[in-house]
């Protein structure tokens, strides 16, 4: 059984910083694609950052400059470092993962449960 597990979400004020963390665990044998994204109340889930097994990485205009996803692939781990937070940040911020759980399976979508980022004074 595959699970994605984040954690690091909380509470902080307008300016400040929170490092997002996904360990993907369970049989797995190979992670492609992984990401981050979000969904504040009354809106649809959107997309944040993601980042490739090589490393590329692609950003929402919104948090360009200001967040930066990167991965451990020998963890099966991904981060979302995010800086100088806005209130328009605040959401439940999910992990997304591409992966294959045993050689010979297929590629599957995955995600975490979510972990709410309230940015607020």
């Amino acid at each position: 059984q595959v699970q994605l597990v984040e954690s690091g979400g909380g509470l902080v004020q307008p300016g400040g910083s929170l490092r997002l963390s996904c360990l993907a665990s369970g049989s797995i044998s190979r992670i492609n694609d992984m990401g981050w994204y979000r969904q504040a109340p009354g809106k649809q889930r959107e997309l944040v950052a993601s980042i490739t097994s090589a490393g590329s990485t692609n950003y929402a205009d919104s948090v360009k400059g200001r967040f930066t996803i990167s991965r451990e692939n020998a963890k099966n781990t991904v981060y979302l470092q995010m800086n100088s937070l806005k209130p328009e940040d605040t959401a439940v911020y999910y992990c997304n993962a591409d992966l294959q759980q045993y050689i010979w399976s297929h590629f599957l979508n995955y995600w975490g449960q979510g972990t709410q980022v309230t940015v607020s004074s």
